[in-house]
């Protein structure tokens, strides 16, 4: 690294919100060709710091250079003229528009004074096919999963022709094939000389991708390997600034009693065929597979979100096939979504107001509501599930962990039978996602019977009594515990 010099180096980055200081003096240097691991827990600085170099966020003290030269880009268009580029966790599509239309909004290849679009297509399907995404780019996003959406901003990314790219959670909504497509443009992007700050909650990731790691904890760099090869422990260790004991807690021991059943169970789009599995009171149930696989699909139709073409839903031994969310609430069935910020939370509204529109009846049984009783009624779910914010602050204050503990405290103030968690801890640091396995065995110690949808095979394995793996819309097997690891489950979500 000495003998080269970094295509952007940062120094003494401060940033400051009135009397709040988020940055405290970092010093940053990326070299042409290599991949840094940005890292540390919701609140630490990794966001502010890439919004600062993506020229999102001005800094409040402190200098940054591009290419030798003085670098302060006014707005993200500024630094993506300089060849810096960031793809963000949240997705920033346009759902009205096509997906051609998407990655080049703000830039359309022109001709003759008018959009040139079969030169926008053509190199729009060419980033598409690069990610192994099969999909014609003059299809509206509108209806795409959360996963085809990320493939389209990381596409985007490939036109850029970046020197620079800032990746924030790219694999967050992608199974092991699409990380793996990823992995791959990232290797030749490194190839090229391109600059890559890759932020992850995913450790197992970095050992594969990094060339060297960041640490920061409360706005500062507190520590940085030479290597992306360091043990995950140690990597924690050093984001949380204390020692982990462990991950996973431990699984209760579910009871006979079956609580939820579903049998031959198809979707009118075919997303999924044929299901078939069982949940047992206090078991945490897993589902694994590729994306495409029709895992949230499958749980939507369960919890009554999604229409089914045959096949029922059983609880308790009844047939109750919810046919909308609201009967599969009434029956005790709910279901916490992967998407928590479109379909979990209202952004703009308070935590208690969040917590409370779930449990009206209980807050309001005559009709009349007021603010004083739906923040007291939320007061006692805030403090029981660990959630930092006052109840009259805006739930789109919150990061991802607490907005996801505030999407549970709604649901389980109803005292549900069965939980479905889709994408439970995606987007969501080490020490929160901690915190929600606790909660998803404290609810399976309670009897609640729990189903657990993950892209993270790690997750998948360390919260699950038993693992269905689905492939191609198809159930391809249901493995106990001790039969379950990532070559068996792999085998199965590839067949």
């Amino acid at each position: 690294m000495t003998t080269r010099s970094p295509i952007l180096s940062l120094r003494g980055i401060q940033k400051s919100y009135g009397p709040i200081k988020v940055l405290h003096g970092v010093d940053l240097d990326i070299y042409p060709g290599e991949v840094v691991a940005l890292l540390g827990e919701n609140g630490a600085g990794k966001s502010t710091l890439s919004n600062i170099i993506s020229g999102a966020v001005q800094p409040s003290a402190g200098e940054m250079t591009w290419l030798g030269k003085s670098y302060t880009p006014a707005d993200p268009r500024a630094a993506m003229d300089e060849g810096v580029g960031m793809i963000h966790q949240e997705l920033k599509l346009l759902p009205k528009l096509s997906i051609a239309e998407n990655v080049f909004v703000g830039r359309y290849p022109m001709k003759v004074g008018r959009i040139d679009r079969k030169a926008m297509e053509d190199r729009a399907r060419s980033g598409l096919h690069r990610l192994g995404l099969d999909i014609s780019p003059d299809r509206l996003v509108e209806g795409l999963s959360t996963g085809k959406q990320q493939l389209i901003e990381i596409a985007k990314a490939l036109t850029l022709n970046a020197r620079l790219l800032i990746l924030d959670e790219p694999t967050a909504a992608l199974g092991g094939e699409e990380t793996h497509l990823l992995f791959q443009q990232i290797e030749r992007l490194r190839a090229e000389g391109v600059g890559i700050i890759y932020i992850s909650h995913r450790l197992e990731e970095i050992r594969q991708i990094a060339d060297r790691i960041v640490v920061m904890r409360d706005g500062a760099k507190v520590q940085e390997f030479d290597s992306g090869d360091v043990p995950i422990r140690t990597i924690v260790e050093a984001m949380v600034g204390r020692s982990l004991e462990r991950m996973f807690p431990a699984l209760p021991t579910p009871t006979d009693e079956v609580t939820l059943e579903v049998r031959s169970l198809s979707s009118p789009s075919k997303a999924f065929r044929d299901i078939n599995f069982f949940v047992r009171k206090g078991e945490v149930f897993g589902i694994a597979g590729l994306m495409g696989a029709g895992r949230t699909e499958l749980v939507r139709a369960i919890t009554g979100a999604d229409a089914i073409s045959g096949g029922e839903v059983l609880l308790r031994g009844k047939a109750i096939t919810p046919r909308s969310p609201i009967d599969a609430i009434r029956n005790g069935i709910v279901l916490v979504p992967e998407d928590r910020k479109l379909q979990g939370v209202v952004l703009d509204h308070s935590i208690a107001e969040n917590i409370g529109y779930a449990n009206l009846g209980e807050i309001a049984p005559s009709g009349w509501l007021s603010s004083r009783r739906i923040q007291q009624f939320a007061e006692g779910y805030i403090r029981r599930f660990g959630v930092k914010g006052r109840g009259g602050q805006n739930a789109s204050e919150l990061s991802g962990g607490n907005q996801q503990k505030v999407v549970l405290a709604k649901w389980l103030a109803r005292k549900p039978q069965v939980v479905v968690l889709d994408e439970p801890t995606r987007g969501i640091d080490v020490g929160a996602r901690s915190s929600i396995y606790d909660l998803i065995m404290d609810l399976a110690r309670q009897g609640v019977a729990v189903i657990v949808v993950s892209s993270d095979l790690e997750e998948i394995l360390g919260v699950s009594s038993r693992i269905m793996v689905m492939a191609k819309g198809k159930q391809a097997g249901v493995l106990n515990r001790e039969d379950a690891n990532d070559v068996s489950v792999m085998e199965l979500a590839t067949i």
